[in-house]
This record gives structure tokens, sequence and C-alpha cells, in this order.
């Protein structure tokens, strides 16, 4: 059996039948790419439920912290045009 603890994590993106975005399921370690591939097939489509599959060596993903928030989404507050919380609603207009 192989030592899977010195191959790199990948987290696993699966796009269903029916959905346009790809949604985080999972991670598992794999040897390569093509290992990521198969294994997330094998255990995240067992029921034939998806159409495409993104793994990505995490790693290589960059993302924001919980504790950052505030500071990192600052910038977007400031852009009020693209926020519309100062237009009137007519009552006539059930959707929006």
């Amino acid at each position: 059996m192989s030592d899977t603890g010195n191959w790199p994590l990948y987290e696993i993106f699966i796009r269903g039948k029916r959905g346009l975005n790809h949604v985080h399921v999972g991670s598992l370690h794999a040897a390569d790419d093509q290992m990521a591939l198969t294994h997330a097939r094998d255990l995240y489509t067992r029921r034939n439920e998806g159409v495409s599959i993104w793994a990505v060596r995490s790693e290589h993903i960059a993302a924001s912290t919980r504790d950052e928030k505030d500071p990192f989404f600052d910038p977007s507050a400031d852009k009020v045009y693209r926020h519309p919380t100062f237009y009137d609603i007519p009552d006539d207009v059930p959707h929006i």
C-alpha cells in the first residue's frame, strides 16, 4: 500500500447535471492530477450526478481569511452605485 501522507492534497469541485457552477464537495490525496480526477469521479459521482470535475491542488488556492473580512472587503463599500439601496421601488412591481 502506498504512503498517501506524502501525496498532495486536492480540493474537488463537481458540476452537477442541472448546475451551472462547480461546487466544492471535498478533498482527497492523490499522487498526480489524473489520479485525483479518477479518485474524485469514483468517490464523489457514484450515482452519475456529475458532468464536470475540477481537481485543484490545495497549495495553489489563495483565499482570504475570516479575520481580514472587514478590511479586505471595505473598498467595495464605498461604491454605492453598485448597490441599488437608494432607488424607490414602485408598489406594483412584484419582484426585484
